[in-house]
């Protein structure tokens, strides 16, 4: 894949292109031997659909590289996790089952997060090159085990040098990127729209917003605490997306946690499944290893939790998802088609005129910045005065 891709191939790996495959038990080559068997190839995968399949969300250990002290220690320490993710697919495979067919790794699985670094030095030690042998490794699991592999990690862009994102991703059995969505709100990390105008006259808006449209319904990645936003959601469900991955590292309490609430609340009001997939503890940077370990779970289209996970590696958050009973309520008419029933252009003034805060922060006469850390801190400062100023908050 290009370092670079162009406009129509992002979108292309969004799904905007009908980008997807066959579900990997059908055999490709008798597919394209003859009509009769690609109407017979087709037929099995619309029963499978139509059957249910399996999700797992593969919860992980993080091993982080920020004890590295080079960029070489940090690949190396990668691939050792891409080794053990590939065990560990393996063996969920032969647990589950052939009908298990999409895997979501936690967020940020194989660097961890930045914990100090500069933007360049992170952008150097810890993000993969869309082209670069780390996503390579990935999609040589995803073909060795026929799966969908979903994931999230910081990535380069050679249109913003200097900087990085941190994407979502989820890749096909034959080992297609079909969707890649890099994440919108941040804390500590650039996002899309701090370089907004130059972001979309490359990607548009439906790069913003991916949608991948495969064999296993139409997937739509939220990254991390970007459940907590609506928003967000309902974008990705307004251009079609039935099943939302999201890849998170987060704290697990036996307490109901703000993601928690709102992985439910997302699933619910968008009448979509949920995937989510957290760390199973995490090394190398000052927290306690078994903070962000646990909870990884499945919800229904109707917000019910169907699976969640204890402490420690594994594979216990698995689930059937059944497509076909999604679409049919999504078609019903009724006081539960909550997708249906709301009139977005209702609330469309109010978000375009709001401009909380400003987009464009690292971009300066067309060209990018490359910031220090303080500018996360500043931007959220300027965001607040900016509340204040309008009334939004006292």
């Amino acid at each position: 894949m290009d370092n670079d891709p162009s406009r129509r191939d992002f979108l292309a790996m969004s799904g905007l292109a009908a980008a997807g495959s066959l579900l990997a038990g059908a055999s490709s080559a008798a597919a394209a031997a003859t009509p009769a068997a690609a109407t017979t190839a087709q037929t099995a995968a619309d029963d499978w659909i139509r059957q249910g399949y399996y999700a797992c969300a593969l919860q992980t250990f993080n091993d982080a590289v920020h004890p590295d002290q080079t960029r070489a220690a940090a690949r190396e320490r990668m691939q050792r996790t891409l080794a053990r993710i590939d065990e560990q697919v393996r063996g969920a495979k032969r647990w589950i089952g052939r009908d298990f067919k999409l895997v979501v790794l936690p967020e940020y699985v194989l660097s961890g997060p930045p914990w100090g670094e500069a933007i360049d030095e992170w952008a150097d030690k810890a993000a993969l090159a869309p082209d670069g042998p780390e996503y390579e490794a990935l999609a040589a699991i995803a073909q060795r085990h026929e799966v969908f592999l979903a994931g999230n990690a910081y990535e380069t862009d050679r249109h913003f040098p200097g900087l990085y994102f941190q994407a979502s991703f989820c890749i096909d059995p034959a080992g297609n990127t079909v969707l890649r969505y890099r994440r919108l709100v941040s804390l500590f990390a650039p996002t899309p729209h701090d370089v907004w105008d130059r972001y979309l006259d490359i990607y548009a808006l439906d790069g913003v917003f991916p949608v991948a449209r495969t064999a296993i319904g139409q997937l739509a990645a939220i990254a991390s605490e970007e459940i907590l936003y609506p928003e967000i959601a309902r974008c990705l469900a307004i251009r079609g997306a039935e099943v939302f991955l999201h890849c998170t590292s987060e704290v697990f309490t036996l307490t109901p946690s703000q993601k928690k609430i709102a992985r439910a609340a997302r699933a619910m009001e968008n009448l979509a499944y949920l995937v989510s997939a957290n760390t199973a503890g995490t090394s190398g940077i000052e927290v306690p290893a078994q903070s962000p370990d646990g909870g990884s779970e499945i919800v229904d289209y109707m917000g019910s939790v169907m699976v969640t996970t204890g402490q420690g590696e594994s594979i216990n958050a698995h689930g059937r998802l059944l497509l076909d009973g999604l679409r049919s309520y999504r078609r019903r008419p009724g006081m539960g088609n909550l997708l249906s029933r709301q009139a977005l252009d209702l609330f469309a003034e109010s978000f375009a005129g709001a401009d909380l805060r400003r987009r464009n922060g690292l971009l300066q006469g067309g060209k990018v910045v490359v910031p220090d850390r303080s500018y996360f801190r500043e931007r959220q400062l300027d965001t607040i005065t900016r509340m204040t100023a309008r009334g939004v908050i006292a």
